[in-house]
């Protein structure tokens, strides 16, 4: 009976750190991401486990809102914003990992208005007429879609004209879900949002050399649980095959 304990350990022994060193294989991501990725970021997700054994985890939502929950000590590996702005300020309190951002992609901003009776807007100064009411922007202080709607009809001398008509909103698929549901009857949201509602219909889209530069930048955080893990997810979103997902769902290259 002696014998067959000690063969027990010996085997146990040679197994454990077998185990350990599996498990250290895979890692679970924990990815703060906008809003506007989510559909790319799911449809990566199943082919990035396969590939590499890793799992991720998403908390989408406005930027702002995911850098400020970032700053209160929220757990997160990766944050990908939708604007330069957010993950500027991360780096400057010192959360981000050094060597890790990447900017990975851009957008354009567009106006949208219902499929069916839909607002009369054809151009931006067409806003400020009277048939138009209610116009669902991202709110400015949190948001980038609402902080560069803003930022871009301020430019153009529109934003006085249409300021007592917005009616700011959490995030960008907030905004859509209002011109869908006819709450609102028009509203500023990225092409990529746009194309992915068959409720909605384009009628501005805002110029790459004439309006602002809308653009993605991930990193890896300072205090990640998987660090290794987090900075192997950043360099991957920079890569081929999830710029071509990327591009499936319009965005653009971030050059």
């Amino acid at each position: 009976m002696k014998s067959i304990l000690v063969l027990l350990r010996r085997l146990g022994a040679l197994f454990v750190p077998a185990i350990l060193v599996g498990s250290g294989l895979a890692a679970e991501v924990t990815v703060f991401a906008a809003a506007s990725l989510s559909d790319a970021l799911k449809e990566l997700s199943p082919a990035y486990t396969k590939a590499t054994g890793d799992t991720l985890r998403f908390n989408f939502g406005a930027s702002g809102a995911l850098a400020r929950q970032i700053q209160s000590g929220a757990p997160a590996d990766v944050i990908i914003s939708a604007d330069e702005l957010r993950v500027d300020q991360l780096e400057k309190a010192g959360l981000t990992a050094a060597g890790t951002r990447r900017t990975i992609l851009a957008n354009l901003l567009v106006v949208v208005v219902a499929v069916e009776g839909g607002a009369p807007v054809a151009t931006l100064p067409d806003l400020a007429k009277a048939g138009v009411k209610r116009i669902a922007i991202g709110e400015p202080a949190t948001v980038p879609v609402g902080t560069y709607t803003k930022e871009h009809l301020q430019k153009l001398g529109l934003w006085t004209q249409v300021i007592d008509k917005c009616v700011p909103l959490d995030n960008v698929r907030a905004v859509l879900a209002a011109v869908e549901a006819g709450n609102a009857d028009a509203g500023f949201v990225y092409r990529t949002d746009a194309l992915f509602s068959k409720k909605v219909r384009i009628v501005v889209t805002v110029a790459l050399d004439e309006g602002p530069r809308i653009s993605y930048p991930a990193a890896a955080l300072r205090d990640a649980k998987e660090p290794a893990a987090a900075a192997k997810f950043v360099a991957f979103l920079a890569g081929p095959e999830a710029q071509a997902v990327f591009a499936k769902h319009g965005f653009l290259p971030a050059e």
